[in-house]
């Protein structure tokens, strides 16, 4: 069983080294704990102190691509190094590397897919209260999107099965924890959660300028990702206002028709068109929400076809890498049977 602890870093070199001290690397049911950074295009010395403090693998962008975008490249990694359980933790030292066994223990016992560390975002003394408020809001909405019990949805500290991973994938530029937990809980995949303490974190966010800044793009996010999975009941609750405006105008049409027949003088036309139009715009939204619902069948048949593919890549990849080490056994083993043996009478000087 191995462990891959997965960080994304920008320019994280005065807290990277304190983040890998604290992962353990002995772990009960697990066989090895390794340490991949993903390097988002740091412009420090980030690279260079993971190193020297244990990081075991680093991936680099060219360029600054985005937390979601590092997060992928990441899970991407760790699947074709072997990775069993992928912990995807930050470079701040917000989240402390002690939880990681009581964060992948769910995994480990077959009860959950994913495991998301929960802040105790109402208790939590690092957060303002503003700040508890958006939360509590957000993760109500995110919530009632991806169908989930999830209490801190928008937590970077979680633990993934191999299964999870290869099943997942970010699509989003600016966060993968919303649009995964979407994903997640529109694919019925199991998710649980664990209470976790955080360190505070000193400097500002790098990932959004603000909190409306972090809202509106969120939204966007949640909206899109629930579009792509619930197209049907996302364009019908477009329509519904549409409709719903339309019948009470065509109603109020039809009542001042038969109110003719008792002398009452009043005119429908108006009623008569706005009726028209808005079961019309109703009836073509829902019409584009069908549409929408077939296209979306052929989504999933793609995402089943991706998961195959990055199964079996992930399959090969750890097909060579035990080719590798055999052979580079058989060669050892070689050298050593090759190597002139000395007399009984001689003695190596």
């Amino acid at each position: 069983m191995k462990l891959i602890v997965q960080i994304p870093a920008l320019n994280e070199a005065e807290s990277i080294a304190r983040v890998i001290g604290e992962i353990p690397r002995q772990i009960a049911g697990v066989d090895s704990v390794e340490v991949l950074i993903i390097d988002d295009g740091c412009t420090d010395d980030t690279v260079a102190v993971a190193l020297a403090n244990g990081a075991d693998h680093i991936v680099q962008h060219t360029s600054r691509k985005g937390l979601a975008a590092a997060y992928q490249t990441g899970i991407d990694a760790a699947l074709r190094l072997g990775a069993d359980i992928i912990v995807n933790t930050d470079g701040d030292n917000q989240y402390p590397g002690a939880d990681i066994p009581r964060l992948i223990e769910p995994i480990l016992a077959g009860r959950a897919d994913m495991v998301i560390g929960d802040r105790q975002i109402s208790r939590n003394t690092h957060f303002s209260p503003f700040k508890r408020v958006l939360q509590a809001i957000g993760s109500g909405v995110v919530r009632w999107a991806s169908e989930t019990n999830v209490p801190d949805t928008v937590s970077g500290f979680r633990a993934l099965s191999r299964e999870y991973a290869l099943r997942t994938f970010v699509t989003s530029e600016f966060s993968y924890t919303v649009e995964n937990l979407i994903q997640a809980g529109k694919r019925r995949l199991t998710i649980t959660t664990v209470p976790i303490t955080t360190n505070r974190v000193e400097r500002a966010s790098r990932l959004h300028q603000g909190n409306w800044n972090f809202i509106k793009r969120q939204a966007a996010t949640i909206a899109r990702a629930y579009a792509a999975y619930e197209p049907l009941k996302t364009f019908s609750y477009l329509a519904a206002p549409f409709l719903l405006l339309g019948l009470l105008l065509l109603g109020r049409a039809v009542y001042v028709y038969i109110a003719r027949n008792f002398g009452v003088v009043a005119s429908n036309d108006q009623a008569l068109i706005g009726g028209g139009v808005s079961l019309i715009l109703g009836f073509v939204i829902f019409i584009f929400g069908i549409i929408a619902d077939r296209i979306g069948e052929i989504r999933r048949l793609q995402e089943e076809t991706l998961y195959r593919v990055r199964l079996q890549e992930a399959a090969d990849e750890q097909w060579r890498r035990q080719l590798a080490q055999r052979l580079s056994a058989i060669e050892q083993h070689m050298a050593a049977d090759t190597l002139p043996a000395h007399s009984p009478h001689e003695h190596p000087q």
